[in-house]
């Protein structure tokens, strides 16, 4: 029971770390064989993200397979790892 108060909270602080991070270059990687290089717009509490400017890289029995795309709205279900280079400053502030 303990455990289940502490989860809001974890979603929040979440929730506020990636939204400092709006506008920046953030580099995603996807539970498919998929990396996804973009800006972050915008996400939800489903960390649902709209991305522009978007680089997705994928592994293919071909070789590596890069995607340029304007814009792109990935699954939050779908998303493994999240880093961005704004992080320290989210963290500090």
């Amino acid at each position: 029971v303990a455990a289940a108060a502490v989860l809001p909270a974890a979603r929040d602080l979440r929730s506020e770390l990636v939204d400092k991070c709006i506008g920046s270059r953030i580099h995603i990687v996807m539970k498919s064989d998929k990396e996804i290089v973009g800006t972050l717009l915008g996400f939800d509490d489903f960390v649902n993200m709209v991305l522009e400017d978007v680089t997705e890289f994928e592994i293919t029995p071909e070789g590596r397979r890069i995607t340029k795309l304007d814009q792109i709205l990935l699954n939050g279900n779908n998303i493994t790892m999240v880093s961005y280079h704004c992080y320290k400053a989210a963290i500090s502030n």
